[in-house]
C-alpha cells in the first residue's frame, strides 16, 4: 500500500471521527437542554404545589371562624338557652348543626393535608398504652353511635406493650377509619383491633378497623387512598365529603414510618389497616430504648 492510499484512509478516518464528535456534541447539547427543561418544569411544579398548599391553608383558616360561630349558635338553640323550640325547629337546627360539623371536618382535613404537603407537620413521638388510646377513641365515638343496629367493638390489644410513636397522629388515622366504617355500615359491627407483628426484620403494631358494611368493588381498590377519591355507591352519594380522609391517613402513616392497606368485598365489608413501628425513631435520631 503506497503513501497516497494510507493518507487517504487516514483522512477518511479523521473525517469520520470529526463527524462523530460533532454528532456527540449535538447530542450533549440536546441532553443539557432537556435537563434544563426538566428543571424548569420541576420548579414550576413545586411553585404550583406551594400555591395550592397556601390556598388550602388560607381557606381552611378563613372557614374555621364562621363554622365555629354556626356550631356555637346552633348549640345554644338546641340547649334551649333562648327559649323552647318546636319539633320542626329542632329538626332544622339539628340539620344545620350536623352540616356545620361535617363541613368543619372537611376543613380540618384540608388544613392537615396542606400542612403535610408543605412539610409543616412534625412527628412528636412518646410512650403510650394501647388501652388508653382505645379508651379515648371509644369515648369519642360514643355520642355518634346513633344506629342501634351497628356495634362499635374495641378488642383487647394482642401482645402489644407500650408503643413509642405519635399517638395523636395515630388516633387521627384510626378516627378516619372508624368514621368511614360507621358511615358505610348500616347493620352489624365495626371492630377495632391491634396486634404486635414481626415483619421485615422489625417489630410493628398492626391496627385494623373491620366492618360489615357495603364493601368496595375491586376497581376502586387502587385509588382508595388517593386525594379526593370516593366510592361510587348510593350511600356515598347521600353523604358529603371530599375523599381526603384516607389520603391524609396514608400520608400520616408514612410520617410515622408505617404504611396503610385495605381488603374489601362488596356486600361483605371492608378492613382498613395501618402498620407503624413499635419503636419509632425519636426526632434526634437516637434509639428510643
Amino acid at each position: 500500500m503506497d503513501d497516497t492510499t494510507l493518507a487517504g484512509q487516514l483522512a477518511a478516518a479523521q473525517a469520520q471521527v470529526a463527524q462523530l464528535s460533532e454528532e456527540l456534541e449535538e447530542t450533549n447539547r440536546g441532553v443539557l437542554a432537556l435537563y434544563a427543561e426538566l428543571d424548569t418544569q420541576a420548579a414550576e411544579l413545586r411553585h404550583a404545589n406551594e400555591l395550592k398548599s397556601r390556598f388550602l391553608a388560607y381557606m381552611s383558616h378563613e372557614f374555621r371562624t364562621p363554622l365555629g360561630a354556626i356550631q356555637s349558635m346552633t348549640r345554644l338553640l338546641l340547649d334551649r338557652l333562648d327559649g323552647p323550640l318546636t319539633a320542626e325547629q329542632e329538626r332544622q337546627v339539628q340539620f344545620i348543626h350536623q352540616n356545620a360539623l361535617e363541613f368543619s371536618e372537611i376543613v380540618n382535613d384540608l388544613l392537615d393535608l396542606a400542612k403535610v404537603e408543605a412539610g409543616r407537620i412534625d412527628v412528636s413521638p412518646g410512650w403510650f398504652d394501647m388501652v388508653d388510646l382505645f379508651a379515648a377513641l371509644r369515648g369519642m365515638f360514643k355520642p355518634v353511635l346513633t344506629n342501634p343496629a351497628v356495634s362499635l367493638i374495641f378488642e383487647d390489644p394482642v401482645d402489644v406493650p407500650q408503643v413509642f410513636s405519635d399517638d395523636r397522629k395515630l388516633a387521627q388515622i384510626l378516627r378516619n377509619y372508624i368514621s368511614n366504617a360507621l358511615k358505610f355500615t348500616q347493620r352489624g359491627e365495626v371492630r377495632v383491633s391491634a396486634q404486635r407483628v414481626s415483619e421485615d426484620g422489625q417489630d410493628w403494631v398492626r391496627f385494623a378497623v373491620a366492618d360489615t358494611g357495603i364493601g368496595i368493588a375491586s376497581e376502586y381498590h387502587g385509588a382508595i387512598f388517593q386525594d379526593f377519591s370516593q366510592v361510587d355507591s348510593p350511600i356515598q352519594k347521600s353523604l358529603r365529603g371530599t375523599g381526603l380522609g384516607l389520603s391524609l391517613s396514608k400520608r400520616l402513616a408514612e410520617l410515622l414510618g408505617g404504611s396503610v392497606g385495605m381488603q374489601s368485598v362488596p356486600d361483605q365489608g371492608s378492613t382498613f389497616h395501618v402498620r407503624i413501628p413499635l419503636r419509632a425513631a425519636p426526632p434526634d435520631g437516637q434509639p428510643s430504648d
